[in-house]
C-alpha cells in the first residue's frame, strides 16, 4: 500500500469483527517488517507476546477492565521492552565479528561503551529508554499491520500487574502497551478526532 494511504487508513479500531482468526503465519510477515524498527544502539529492546489462545485472551480482557475489543480482537499483543538490553550487546554484534565487519577489540569497546552509557544513568533512565524504544517499535507494528490489511488499537487501560502475572513477564521488562488486532468492525467506527494543524505543534528555530 502507498505509504500515505497507510497513514490515512490506520485507525484505532474500537471494535473488531468476531470470529476472524489470525495465525502465526498471518502475523509473521508483520513482525519481519517490525524487526527493521530503530532502536538505541541497535539493542532491539522490544519483545512481543502474542496471545492467540481464547482463554488467555479472556484473562487479559478481565485485566483490561472487561473491554469488549479485547474479546472481539483476533489476537492481543503485549509489547514489552528489556530495561537491560545493553547486556545483549555482545550477542547482537557477534555476527558482525564473524563476518569481519567488527574486530573483537571493537566489539569489546562497544560493549563497554553501552554498559557505561546505561549504568551511569541509572534505573529510571533504563526504564524510560525501554519505553521509548518499545513505543517506536509498536508504532511501526501498527503501520505494518495496516499495510498488510490488519487493523489494530493501542491500549493503556489495563492492570499491568495482573497482565504481568498472567503472562509471567519478568521484572526486567517494562510493559509498554497492549495492541489488539483483527478486522475492524467499520460499522461501529467513530469519526476521526480533531487533528491540530502543523502550525500548532511545530516550532522552528531559525
Amino acid at each position: 500500500m502507498d505509504f500515505l494511504k497507510v497513514i490515512e487508513k490506520r485507525r484505532s479500531a474500537n471494535n473488531f469483527v468476531e470470529g476472524v482468526t489470525l495465525t502465526e503465519k498471518d502475523l509473521l510477515p508483520i513482525f519481519e517488517d517490525v524487526k527493521l524498527a530503530p532502536s538505541a544502539f541497535n539493542l532491539q529492546h522490544t519483545e512481543y507476546i502474542t496471545i492467540l489462545n481464547p482463554e488467555v485472551k479472556e484473562q487479559i480482557r478481565q485485566a483490561a477492565n472487561g473491554q469488549f475489543k479485547v474479546h472481539s480482537a483476533s489476537a492481543v499483543i503485549i509489547v514489552t521492552a528489556d530495561r537491560y538490553a545493553y547486556r545483549q550487546t555482545e550477542r547482537i554484534n557477534k555476527g558482525m565479528v564473524d563476518l569481519g565487519m567488527l574486530s573483537n577489540f571493537e566489539l569489546q569497546e562497544i560493549i563497554e561503551d553501552n554498559s557505561n552509557f546505561y549504568e551511569s544513568r541509572g534505573e529510571e533512565f533504563m526504564k524510560e529508554d525501554a519505553i521509548r524504544n518499545g513505543s517506536l517499535s509498536a508504532m511501526l507494528f501498527m503501520l505494518a499491520a495496516k499495510n498488510r490489511g490488519i487493523d489494530s488499537c493501542p491500549m493503556i487501560g489495563f492492570d499491568q500487574d495482573k497482565v504481568r502475572e498472567i503472562l509471567d513477564i519478568p521484572s526486567s521488562h517494562e510493559i509498554v502497551l497492549m495492541i489488539t488486532v483483527g478486522k475492524e468492525k467499520e460499522a461501529s467506527r467513530r469519526l476521526r478526532g480533531y487533528r491540530k494543524p502543523a502550525g500548532e505543534f511545530v516550532t522552528y528555530i531559525k
